[in-house]
């Protein structure tokens, strides 16, 4: 049987901190509209701000139907799964907002994250419920190693070549705007 929770507990934001992969689900107000569901989970890239807000750095290199969404409407649900240790599933239910390089939040949360190269936007999340369940129909595996893809990816192209990506991918598959300024870039190895 699940568990409700007021807030994002000590023992939950340990849980979730021993996650090494968090799945982002949300969804535009269309009724033919499709339904967004994202794996996520490099080192640093996720942090719980305070006992009813999280935050998480949205990378390039995918499609960004989250921030399109949560552009929209706001809504999202982020899972956190045990894949090893005890059986566990933990769902945060909340009202996100996006925030781009330039904008005053972005810069202010970008300083609890690994720095990532490739970074889009930051979600940022304020969560209205917090629900575990047991996981007892999930496979146990094991981590092998972080990918190291995304990186290579950013390091391989220089700021221009990461702007024309945000500017060229700047539509979700619903044809949702993503970014309102695609053409503003924070690279920390640049400053």
């Amino acid at each position: 049987m699940g568990t409700i929770y007021d807030s994002i507990t000590p023992p939950l934001r340990a849980f979730i901190a021993q996650q090494p992969v968090f799945f982002v689900a949300t969804a535009p107000i269309a009724e033919d509209g499709l339904i967004n569901l994202s794996p996520k989970g490099l080192d640093g890239t996720f942090v719980v701000v305070d006992d009813h807000r999280v935050a998480y750095l949205d990378l390039m290199g995918s499609a960004g139907e989250t921030v399109a969404h949560v552009r929209e409407n706001g809504r999202i649900t982020i899972l956190f799964n045990a894949f090893s240790g005890p059986p566990r599933i933990v769902r945060l239910y909340g009202r996100a907002t996006w925030h781009e390089p330039g904008d005053e939040p972005f810069a202010e949360l970008l300083s609890l994250f690994t720095y990532h190269r490739g970074t889009r936007s930051i979600i940022d999340v304020r969560v209205e419920r917090i629900a575990d369940s047991c996981g007892f129909g999930v496979p146990t595996m094991s981590l092998d190693a972080q990918r190291t893809h995304l990186g290579k990816w950013a390091d391989r192209r220089d700021r221009d070549s990461l702007l024309d990506y945000k500017e060229s991918h700047n539509e979700s598959i619903d044809g949702l705007p993503i970014l309102s300024r695609p053409g503003v870039h924070i690279d920390l190895h640049e400053q």
